[in-house]
Protein backbone atom coordinates (compact mmCIF):
# COMPACT_ATOMS: atom_id res chain seq x y z
CA UNK A 1 0.00 0.00 0.00
CA UNK A 2 1.44 3.34 -1.10
CA UNK A 3 0.89 6.43 1.05
CA UNK A 4 0.79 10.16 0.39
CA UNK A 5 0.74 12.96 2.91
CA UNK A 6 -2.22 15.29 2.78
CA UNK A 7 0.02 18.01 1.37
CA UNK A 8 1.33 15.71 -1.35
CA UNK A 9 -2.18 14.69 -2.38
CA UNK A 10 -3.37 18.29 -2.39
CA UNK A 11 -0.47 19.51 -4.51
CA UNK A 12 -0.78 16.54 -6.84
CA UNK A 13 -4.44 17.47 -7.34
CA UNK A 14 -3.45 21.02 -8.26
CA UNK A 15 -0.65 19.85 -10.56
CA UNK A 16 -2.90 17.45 -12.46
CA UNK A 17 -5.55 20.18 -12.61
CA UNK A 18 -3.13 22.55 -14.35
CA UNK A 19 -3.08 25.03 -11.47
CA UNK A 20 0.66 25.04 -10.75
CA UNK A 21 3.62 26.02 -12.91
CA UNK A 22 3.97 24.32 -16.33
CA UNK A 23 7.00 22.31 -15.22
CA UNK A 24 4.77 20.61 -12.64
CA UNK A 25 1.62 20.30 -14.71
CA UNK A 26 2.78 19.71 -18.28
CA UNK A 27 0.08 22.15 -19.39
CA UNK A 28 0.14 25.66 -20.87
CA UNK A 29 -0.49 28.67 -18.64
CA UNK A 30 -1.07 31.30 -21.32
CA UNK A 31 -3.38 31.63 -24.30
CA UNK A 32 -3.13 35.01 -25.91
CA UNK A 33 -6.41 36.20 -27.37
CA UNK A 34 -8.60 33.77 -29.27
CA UNK A 35 -6.49 32.56 -32.18
CA UNK A 36 -5.41 29.01 -33.15
CA UNK A 37 -2.76 28.77 -30.40
CA UNK A 38 -5.30 29.84 -27.76
CA UNK A 39 -7.75 27.24 -29.04
CA UNK A 40 -5.07 24.55 -28.85
CA UNK A 41 -4.30 25.53 -25.27
CA UNK A 42 -8.00 25.26 -24.37
CA UNK A 43 -8.17 21.81 -25.94
CA UNK A 44 -5.19 20.71 -23.84
CA UNK A 45 -7.14 21.62 -20.71
CA UNK A 46 -10.18 19.68 -21.92
CA UNK A 47 -8.06 16.63 -22.71
CA UNK A 48 -6.39 16.67 -19.30
CA UNK A 49 -9.74 16.15 -17.55
CA UNK A 50 -11.60 14.49 -20.40
CA UNK A 51 -14.38 17.05 -20.07
CA UNK A 52 -15.24 20.73 -19.74
CA UNK A 53 -18.47 21.08 -17.78
CA UNK A 54 -21.08 23.50 -19.14
CA UNK A 55 -23.42 25.76 -17.23
CA UNK A 56 -25.56 28.72 -18.22
CA UNK A 57 -24.92 31.04 -15.23
CA UNK A 58 -22.84 34.04 -16.28
CA UNK A 59 -23.34 36.44 -13.38
CA UNK A 60 -19.57 36.58 -12.70
CA UNK A 61 -18.87 37.74 -16.25
CA UNK A 62 -18.26 34.28 -17.76
CA UNK A 63 -19.96 30.90 -17.59
CA UNK A 64 -18.20 28.02 -15.89
CA UNK A 65 -16.63 26.81 -19.14
CA UNK A 66 -14.94 30.19 -19.40
CA UNK A 67 -14.02 30.40 -15.72
CA UNK A 68 -12.27 27.02 -15.79
CA UNK A 69 -10.18 28.03 -18.79
CA UNK A 70 -9.51 31.57 -17.52
CA UNK A 71 -8.16 30.22 -14.23
CA UNK A 72 -5.50 28.27 -16.12
CA UNK A 73 -4.77 30.34 -19.22
CA UNK A 74 -3.67 33.90 -18.61
CA UNK A 75 -4.45 36.22 -21.51
CA UNK A 76 -7.32 34.11 -22.83
CA UNK A 77 -10.16 35.95 -24.54
CA UNK A 78 -13.13 34.58 -22.52
CA UNK A 79 -15.41 34.67 -25.56
CA UNK A 80 -13.43 31.77 -27.04
CA UNK A 81 -14.70 29.53 -24.25
CA UNK A 82 -18.23 29.89 -25.65
CA UNK A 83 -17.18 28.87 -29.14
CA UNK A 84 -14.90 25.86 -28.70
CA UNK A 85 -17.51 23.47 -30.07
CA UNK A 86 -17.45 24.16 -33.78
CA UNK A 87 -17.76 22.02 -36.93
CA UNK A 88 -14.42 20.37 -37.58
CA UNK A 89 -13.07 20.85 -34.07
CA UNK A 90 -12.04 17.69 -32.15
CA UNK A 91 -14.80 18.02 -29.54
CA UNK A 92 -18.28 16.67 -29.01
CA UNK A 93 -20.93 17.48 -26.43
CA UNK A 94 -22.37 14.76 -24.27
CA UNK A 95 -23.21 13.57 -20.75
CA UNK A 96 -19.72 12.75 -19.56
CA UNK A 97 -19.37 14.21 -16.08
CA UNK A 98 -22.42 16.41 -16.57
CA UNK A 99 -23.30 18.12 -19.85
CA UNK A 100 -19.76 18.63 -21.14
CA UNK A 101 -17.57 19.21 -24.11
CA UNK A 102 -15.29 16.20 -24.51
CA UNK A 103 -12.40 15.13 -26.78
CA UNK A 104 -13.71 13.61 -29.99
CA UNK A 105 -11.61 10.47 -29.55
CA UNK A 106 -13.64 9.63 -26.43
CA UNK A 107 -16.94 9.23 -28.31
CA UNK A 108 -16.68 5.39 -28.38
CA UNK A 109 -16.19 5.27 -24.60
CA UNK A 110 -19.79 6.36 -24.05
CA UNK A 111 -21.56 3.88 -26.29
CA UNK A 112 -22.74 2.15 -23.11
CA UNK A 113 -24.48 5.34 -21.99
CA UNK A 114 -26.15 5.92 -25.32
CA UNK A 115 -27.47 2.36 -25.11
CA UNK A 116 -28.58 2.68 -21.49
CA UNK A 117 -30.52 5.88 -22.13
CA UNK A 118 -32.78 4.09 -24.61
CA UNK A 119 -34.49 2.44 -21.64
CA UNK A 120 -34.64 5.48 -19.34
CA UNK A 121 -38.03 7.27 -18.95
CA UNK A 122 -36.55 10.78 -19.24
CA UNK A 123 -34.80 9.82 -22.48
CA UNK A 124 -35.58 6.82 -24.66
CA UNK A 125 -39.02 6.05 -23.26
CA UNK A 126 -40.11 9.67 -23.71
CA UNK A 127 -38.91 9.61 -27.32
CA UNK A 128 -40.73 6.33 -27.96
CA UNK A 129 -43.94 7.81 -26.55
CA UNK A 130 -43.57 10.80 -28.92
CA UNK A 131 -42.12 9.07 -31.95
CA UNK A 132 -44.15 11.25 -34.34
CA UNK A 133 -42.39 14.34 -32.96
CA UNK A 134 -39.03 12.54 -33.16
CA UNK A 135 -39.53 11.58 -36.80
CA UNK A 136 -40.50 15.16 -37.67
CA UNK A 137 -37.36 16.50 -35.96
CA UNK A 138 -35.11 14.01 -37.76
CA UNK A 139 -36.80 14.66 -41.12
CA UNK A 140 -36.48 18.43 -40.85
CA UNK A 141 -32.84 18.32 -39.78
CA UNK A 142 -32.01 15.96 -42.64
CA UNK A 143 -33.75 18.25 -45.15
CA UNK A 144 -33.01 21.70 -43.71
CA UNK A 145 -29.72 21.21 -41.87
CA UNK A 146 -28.85 21.95 -38.22
CA UNK A 147 -31.70 23.31 -36.08
CA UNK A 148 -32.34 24.42 -32.50
CA UNK A 149 -35.19 23.07 -30.42
CA UNK A 150 -36.88 26.47 -30.60
CA UNK A 151 -37.10 25.97 -34.38
CA UNK A 152 -39.68 23.23 -33.81
CA UNK A 153 -43.36 23.67 -33.07
CA UNK A 154 -44.93 21.11 -30.78
CA UNK A 155 -47.36 20.72 -27.96
CA UNK A 156 -46.43 21.03 -24.32
CA UNK A 157 -46.69 18.74 -21.34
CA UNK A 158 -46.64 19.01 -17.55
CA UNK A 159 -49.07 20.66 -15.20
CA UNK A 160 -46.76 23.29 -13.73
CA UNK A 161 -44.01 24.17 -16.18
CA UNK A 162 -45.73 23.37 -19.49
CA UNK A 163 -42.50 22.18 -21.08
CA UNK A 164 -42.12 21.99 -24.83
CA UNK A 165 -42.36 18.40 -26.03
CA UNK A 166 -39.92 18.92 -28.93
CA UNK A 167 -37.22 20.19 -26.56
CA UNK A 168 -37.31 16.96 -24.57
CA UNK A 169 -37.57 14.77 -27.65
CA UNK A 170 -34.53 16.42 -29.26
CA UNK A 171 -32.63 16.02 -26.00
CA UNK A 172 -33.60 12.35 -25.88
CA UNK A 173 -32.46 11.77 -29.46
CA UNK A 174 -29.15 13.40 -28.53
CA UNK A 175 -28.75 11.23 -25.42
CA UNK A 176 -29.32 8.07 -27.46
CA UNK A 177 -26.94 9.16 -30.22
CA UNK A 178 -29.48 9.72 -33.00
CA UNK A 179 -28.66 13.43 -32.95
CA UNK A 180 -25.47 15.28 -32.01
CA UNK A 181 -24.86 18.88 -31.01
CA UNK A 182 -23.04 20.65 -33.81
CA UNK A 183 -22.35 23.90 -31.96
CA UNK A 184 -23.92 26.36 -29.53
CA UNK A 185 -25.30 29.74 -30.48
CA UNK A 186 -25.87 32.11 -27.56
CA UNK A 187 -25.53 28.94 -25.47
CA UNK A 188 -28.43 27.27 -27.33
CA UNK A 189 -27.81 23.78 -28.64
CA UNK A 190 -27.77 23.37 -32.41
CA UNK A 191 -28.70 19.79 -33.32
CA UNK A 192 -27.61 17.90 -36.41
CA UNK A 193 -27.61 14.29 -37.57
CA UNK A 194 -24.88 12.39 -35.76
CA UNK A 195 -23.19 11.28 -38.97
CA UNK A 196 -22.69 14.94 -39.93
CA UNK A 197 -20.96 15.77 -36.62
CA UNK A 198 -19.04 12.68 -35.51
CA UNK A 199 -16.46 11.51 -38.10
CA UNK A 200 -17.02 8.08 -39.66
CA UNK A 201 -13.77 6.65 -38.29
CA UNK A 202 -14.84 7.59 -34.76
CA UNK A 203 -18.45 6.38 -35.07
CA UNK A 204 -17.32 3.08 -36.52
CA UNK A 205 -15.43 2.16 -33.35
CA UNK A 206 -17.39 -0.02 -30.98
CA UNK A 207 -16.55 -0.44 -27.32
CA UNK A 208 -18.30 -2.39 -24.61
CA UNK A 209 -18.66 -1.05 -21.09
CA UNK A 210 -16.06 -3.55 -19.84
CA UNK A 211 -13.54 -2.23 -22.34
CA UNK A 212 -14.41 1.42 -21.78
CA UNK A 213 -14.35 1.36 -17.98
CA UNK A 214 -10.56 0.98 -17.45
CA UNK A 215 -9.97 3.89 -19.82
CA UNK A 216 -12.50 6.01 -17.96
CA UNK A 217 -10.84 5.14 -14.65
CA UNK A 218 -7.45 6.24 -15.99
CA UNK A 219 -8.91 9.45 -17.39
CA UNK A 220 -10.46 10.25 -14.01
CA UNK A 221 -7.12 9.75 -12.26
CA UNK A 222 -5.37 11.81 -14.93
CA UNK A 223 -7.47 14.79 -13.89
CA UNK A 224 -7.56 14.19 -10.14
CA UNK A 225 -4.16 12.77 -9.29
CA UNK A 226 -5.23 10.78 -6.24
CA UNK A 227 -8.91 9.88 -5.86
CA UNK A 228 -11.28 7.71 -3.88
CA UNK A 229 -13.31 5.13 -5.84
CA UNK A 230 -16.40 7.27 -5.25
CA UNK A 231 -14.76 10.26 -6.91
CA UNK A 232 -13.77 8.10 -9.88
CA UNK A 233 -17.37 6.92 -10.20
CA UNK A 234 -18.82 10.43 -9.90
CA UNK A 235 -16.42 11.75 -12.54
CA UNK A 236 -18.38 9.81 -15.17
CA UNK A 237 -21.81 9.48 -13.49
CA UNK A 238 -21.24 5.77 -12.81
CA UNK A 239 -23.69 5.27 -9.98
CA UNK A 240 -24.15 1.68 -8.87
CA UNK A 241 -20.95 0.58 -10.61
CA UNK A 242 -18.76 0.21 -7.53
CA UNK A 243 -18.04 -3.49 -8.06
CA UNK A 244 -17.15 -2.96 -11.73
CA UNK A 245 -14.86 -0.04 -10.87
CA UNK A 246 -13.13 -2.11 -8.18
CA UNK A 247 -12.57 -4.88 -10.71
CA UNK A 248 -11.20 -2.43 -13.29
CA UNK A 249 -8.85 -0.92 -10.69
CA UNK A 250 -7.62 -4.41 -9.83
CA UNK A 251 -6.84 -5.16 -13.47
CA UNK A 252 -5.07 -1.83 -13.88
CA UNK A 253 -3.06 -2.48 -10.72
CA UNK A 254 -1.92 -5.84 -12.09
CA UNK A 255 -0.90 -4.09 -15.31
CA UNK A 256 1.21 -1.59 -13.35
CA UNK A 257 -0.95 1.41 -14.31
CA UNK A 258 -2.33 2.34 -10.87
CA UNK A 259 -1.57 1.77 -7.21
CA UNK A 260 -3.74 1.56 -4.14
CA UNK A 261 -2.77 4.56 -2.04
CA UNK A 262 -3.80 5.95 1.34
CA UNK A 263 -3.68 9.65 2.14
CA UNK A 264 -2.48 10.24 5.68
CA UNK A 265 -3.64 13.45 7.34
CA UNK A 266 -1.93 15.47 10.08
CA UNK A 267 -3.36 13.38 12.92
CA UNK A 268 -2.70 10.02 11.31
CA UNK A 269 -6.12 9.47 9.77
CA UNK A 270 -6.05 7.45 6.57
CA UNK A 271 -8.27 7.65 3.48
CA UNK A 272 -8.09 4.87 0.90
CA UNK A 273 -7.83 5.74 -2.74
CA UNK A 274 -5.92 5.22 -5.96
CA UNK A 275 -3.25 7.00 -7.95
CA UNK A 276 -1.52 6.45 -11.26
CA UNK A 277 1.94 4.93 -10.69
CA UNK A 278 3.56 7.60 -12.81
CA UNK A 279 2.20 10.31 -10.49
CA UNK A 280 3.76 8.92 -7.32
CA UNK A 281 7.19 10.30 -8.16
CA UNK A 282 5.64 13.66 -9.06
CA UNK A 283 3.86 13.77 -5.71
CA UNK A 284 7.19 13.28 -3.94
CA UNK A 285 8.77 16.18 -5.81
CA UNK A 286 5.76 18.41 -5.17
CA UNK A 287 6.21 17.90 -1.45
CA UNK A 288 9.37 20.01 -1.70
CA UNK A 289 7.72 22.68 -3.84
CA UNK A 290 7.25 26.14 -2.38
CA UNK A 291 4.14 27.57 -4.09
CA UNK A 292 3.94 31.34 -4.36
CA UNK A 293 1.32 32.40 -1.78
CA UNK A 294 0.93 35.94 -3.07
CA UNK A 295 -0.71 35.10 -6.41
CA UNK A 296 -4.40 34.34 -6.33
CA UNK A 297 -6.74 32.93 -8.96
CA UNK A 298 -10.52 32.53 -9.02
CA UNK A 299 -12.03 29.11 -9.54
CA UNK A 300 -15.45 28.23 -10.90
CA UNK A 301 -17.67 26.48 -8.32
CA UNK A 302 -17.94 23.71 -10.94
CA UNK A 303 -14.15 23.46 -11.41
CA UNK A 304 -12.90 19.85 -11.61
CA UNK A 305 -10.99 20.50 -8.37
CA UNK A 306 -14.15 21.58 -6.54
CA UNK A 307 -17.24 19.64 -7.59
CA UNK A 308 -16.57 16.74 -5.17
CA UNK A 309 -17.44 18.45 -1.89
CA UNK A 310 -16.08 15.62 0.30
CA UNK A 311 -12.79 15.62 -1.58
CA UNK A 312 -12.42 19.41 -1.22
CA UNK A 313 -13.06 19.18 2.51
CA UNK A 314 -10.51 16.37 2.88
CA UNK A 315 -7.71 17.86 0.78
CA UNK A 316 -8.19 21.58 1.42
CA UNK A 317 -10.20 21.82 4.64
CA UNK A 318 -12.66 23.96 2.65
CA UNK A 319 -16.45 23.73 2.77
CA UNK A 320 -17.43 24.11 -0.87
CA UNK A 321 -21.06 25.20 -1.01
CA UNK A 322 -23.19 26.41 -3.90
CA UNK A 323 -26.02 28.68 -2.84
CA UNK A 324 -27.73 29.50 -6.12
CA UNK A 325 -30.77 27.44 -5.12
CA UNK A 326 -31.14 29.01 -1.67
CA UNK A 327 -33.37 31.99 -0.95
CA UNK A 328 -31.27 35.14 -0.58
CA UNK A 329 -32.01 35.36 3.14
CA UNK A 330 -30.54 31.90 3.72
CA UNK A 331 -27.25 32.43 1.89
CA UNK A 332 -24.07 32.61 3.92
CA UNK A 333 -21.57 33.52 1.20
CA UNK A 334 -23.58 34.68 -1.82
CA UNK A 335 -25.37 33.59 -4.96
CA UNK A 336 -22.44 32.35 -7.06
CA UNK A 337 -19.25 32.44 -5.02
CA UNK A 338 -15.88 31.81 -6.62
CA UNK A 339 -13.25 30.24 -4.33
CA UNK A 340 -9.82 31.90 -4.35
CA UNK A 341 -6.80 29.63 -4.75
CA UNK A 342 -3.49 30.97 -3.41
CA UNK A 343 -0.41 28.77 -3.26
CA UNK A 344 -1.84 25.34 -2.48
CA UNK A 345 -4.78 26.53 -0.38
CA UNK A 346 -8.32 27.81 -0.83
CA UNK A 347 -8.12 31.00 1.21
CA UNK A 348 -11.33 32.90 0.48
CA UNK A 349 -14.39 33.18 -1.72
CA UNK A 350 -15.86 36.16 -3.54
CA UNK A 351 -19.33 36.86 -4.91
CA UNK A 352 -19.19 38.92 -8.09
CA UNK A 353 -21.76 40.62 -10.28
CA UNK A 354 -20.95 41.56 -13.85
CA UNK A 355 -22.57 44.74 -15.19
CA UNK A 356 -21.76 44.49 -18.87
CA UNK A 357 -23.29 47.74 -20.01
CA UNK A 358 -21.35 49.64 -17.36
CA UNK A 359 -18.20 47.66 -18.13
CA UNK A 360 -17.54 46.69 -14.56
CA UNK A 361 -17.37 43.80 -12.11
CA UNK A 362 -18.84 44.55 -8.69
CA UNK A 363 -17.49 42.67 -5.68
CA UNK A 364 -20.63 41.97 -3.66
CA UNK A 365 -18.78 40.18 -0.89
CA UNK A 366 -15.46 38.60 0.01
CA UNK A 367 -15.14 36.06 2.81
CA UNK A 368 -11.82 34.78 4.11
CA UNK A 369 -11.19 31.37 5.61
CA UNK A 370 -9.09 32.86 8.40
CA UNK A 371 -10.19 35.66 10.70
CA UNK A 372 -8.51 38.05 10.64
CA UNK A 373 -7.08 37.40 7.17
CA UNK A 374 -3.36 37.73 6.62
CA UNK A 375 -2.01 40.45 4.37
CA UNK A 376 -0.82 37.71 2.00
CA UNK A 377 -4.34 36.33 1.58
CA UNK A 378 -5.80 39.81 1.21
CA UNK A 379 -3.33 40.44 -1.59
CA UNK A 380 -4.21 37.07 -3.16
CA UNK A 381 -7.90 38.02 -3.31
CA UNK A 382 -7.11 41.42 -4.78
CA UNK A 383 -4.80 39.87 -7.37
CA UNK A 384 -7.34 37.19 -8.30
CA UNK A 385 -10.26 39.56 -8.75
CA UNK A 386 -8.27 42.15 -10.68
CA UNK A 387 -6.88 39.43 -12.95
CA UNK A 388 -10.47 38.30 -13.59
CA UNK A 389 -11.52 41.84 -14.44
CA UNK A 390 -8.53 42.29 -16.74
CA UNK A 391 -9.34 39.14 -18.71
CA UNK A 392 -12.93 40.32 -19.12
CA UNK A 393 -11.83 43.85 -20.02
CA UNK A 394 -13.83 45.33 -17.14
CA UNK A 395 -13.13 47.57 -14.19
CA UNK A 396 -13.41 46.10 -10.69
CA UNK A 397 -15.55 47.90 -8.15
CA UNK A 398 -14.86 46.91 -4.56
Amino acid sequence: METLSLRQARRLALARAGLLKPEWTGMPTTARGRGPSARRACLEVVRRFGYLQLDSIGVAGARTQGLVLMSRLDGLDPSLAEELLQPGEPLFEYLGHEACWQPMEDWPLFEFRRSELRDVPRWGVFVADHRDVAEEILRRIEDEGPLRSLDFDSGRFGTNWQLKTATFVASGLWGMGELAIRERRSFQRVYDLTERVIPDDVRSQTMTFDRALPELVLKALDGHGWARPGTIADTWRLKGCGASIAEALGRLEEAGEVAACEVVDEVGGRTAGWVRNRDLELAGRLDRLRPRPDRGVLLSPFDPVLWDRQRVASLFGFDQVLEIYKPAKDRVYGYYCLPVLAGDGLVARVDLKCERKAGRIEVLSSRFEEDPPSSVHQEAVRTAVERHGRLLGMDVVW
